[in-house]
């Protein structure tokens, strides 16, 4: 028990507050802020709805993460969400969540942001009078880039860490002048105005609200991407927490202007129309045709960084289970000379790279992927909600830094919220998240062996 709610580590902790924050930043802000709302508003379509997705999806992520900071100031442990559910549940649970994690979610969102940056590449190529890099020239591309983060990674966490800073830094110049010119440059207040509210109501458009809110999520995703690497953050008791509520507030904030800037720059039909190029066409109406160029930059800058931040963080929950006895067992060692887990690193950047071929042969790969993990990450998030209550009398007298505001409301609803969003992707994309499901099941006999040879090791000790 002591070990479990100690900050002894073999690990280095060379992470402090600025660099944390700029990792949960890093982390969330990435493709989705500019190439979501497209998809957001085609299924909600009108103004009230589509800020209600953005603002409920902060709100419940906010409520969320006061979960996580209750339980990584009482156990700042490595590997995430996985510590967590370790401590609270039985092997089985912890084990699945992160097979489902490596196999499904975790590495499926980097090869979906890597193949962002990939489109946006032969954008502006294409835009400054360049070749189309077709299929195979963008599926490159976004290898090149996953396995240049993953080889930079390997060479110690100050390196990334200070990486992290550099490019959430430039994110956020990049978003704050999308924002700029969107409300300043040639706004129409009638495009959000005309087309406030719903045209109907009833079951239909609250499953399509829900669907819509796949993808909000999606776009808040990966908040809890400091705590993927607490032990090695300084007093991550502090840190930790703190750098999650700026994290997430200030990248809330930030996408409400965003959207914003869009919906003044956009009517619906145009909205609904953008797909995967909305921040261009926003742009290329308030700045003209310099417009697509810039957006161009400033979504490659947005993606290459969060590519790097997820590389960065998600490793640690596979050498953490991987030390823990419930992954592969050689993907728990550090290297020598820079501490860091490599084998994870190469491990995750290889299966990332599997996906990525295969979703960049697949029609709107973007939108399937998250339709792919939707409800299996919305299903370890309540079971990781869930954990707060587990812990907190599991281990009463444990110490707890920080304790969540208004316990339960915030845990209460976030669970609520996710659990409709889970009955909301089983009617609308139920072959997608049946999909994700059965390849988590499958962990089972990868667990199943796990079980057999440690019984195998006790029999033979005995």
């Amino acid at each position: 028990m002591n070990e479990l709610f100690s900050e002894s580590t073999e690990l280095d902790r060379k992470l402090g507050l600025k660099e944390t924050s700029a990792i949960v930043v890093g982390r969330i802000i990435g493709s989705g802020i500019f190439r979501t709302p497209s998809s957001i508003f085609a299924l909600v379509g009108c103004s009230s709805l589509f800020y209600g997705v953005w603002i409920l999806g902060g709100l419940v992520s906010l409520m969320g993460a006061f979960c996580v900071m209750e339980m990584i100031a009482m156990m700042p442990r490595s590997g995430g969400p996985y510590a967590f559910l370790k401590a609270a549940y039985p092997p089985v649970w912890t084990f699945l969540r992160g097979w489902a994690m490596f196999f499904v979610a975790e590495t499926g969102a980097i090869a979906a942001v890597a193949l962002v940056f990939a489109e946006y590449s032969e954008f502006l190529s294409k835009e400054l009078g360049g070749p189309l890099f077709g299929i195979a020239g963008r599926t490159a591309i976004a290898l090149m880039l996953v396995w240049s983060w993953t080889a930079a990674n390997c060479f110690g966490v100050q390196l990334s860490g200070r990486l992290q800073v550099v490019f959430s830094s430039a994110k956020v110049l990049a978003l704050l002048s999308v924002i700029v010119a969107g409300i300043a440059l040639r706004p129409d207040p009638d495009h959000i105005a005309n087309n406030f509210w719903p045209q109907n109501g009833g079951i239909g458009t609250v499953l399509a609200f829900f669907a819509a809110m796949r993808y909000g999520f999606f776009a808040y995703s990966g908040w809890e991407g400091a705590t993927y690497v607490a032990e090695e953050v300084k007093n991550p008791r502090r840190n930790l927490p703190l750098s999650l509520l700026l994290g997430i507030s200030g990248v809330m904030l930030l996408y409400l202007a965003a959207n914003t800037g869009y919906l003044l720059q956009l009517t619906g039909s145009e909205m609904h129309a953008a797909r995967q190029y909305i921040a261009a066409d926003a742009m290329r109406k308030a700045l003209g045709a310099i417009g697509g160029v810039l957006i161009a930059a400033a979504v490659m800058i947005n993606t290459f960084g969060n590519v790097g931040t997820q590389i960065l963080v998600k490793a640690r929950t596979w050498f953490a289970m991987a030390r823990d006895g419930l992954f592969f067992p050689r993907l728990g060692e550090l290297s020598a000379i820079y501490h860091t887990p490599n084998r994870a690193l190469i491990a995750q950047a290889f299966w990332a790279s599997v996906l990525l071929c295969f979703a960049s042969l697949a029609k709107n790969a973007y939108e399937t992927v998250i339709d792919f993990f939707a409800f299996t990450g919305a299903f370890f998030n309540v079971l990781t909600f869930l954990a707060l209550f587990v812990l907190r009398k599991k281990f009463p007298d444990a110490p707890r830094p920080f304790k969540m505001p208004l316990y339960p409301l915030p845990a209460l609803i976030a669970i609520a919220v996710y659990v409709m969003l889970m009955i909301s992707a089983l009617f609308t994309a139920p072959l997608e998240s049946l999909s994700g499901v059965a390849l988590t099941a499958s962990g089972l006999l990868y667990y199943r062996y796990l079980r057999k040879g440690a019984r195998s090791d006790l029999l033979q000790n005995h």
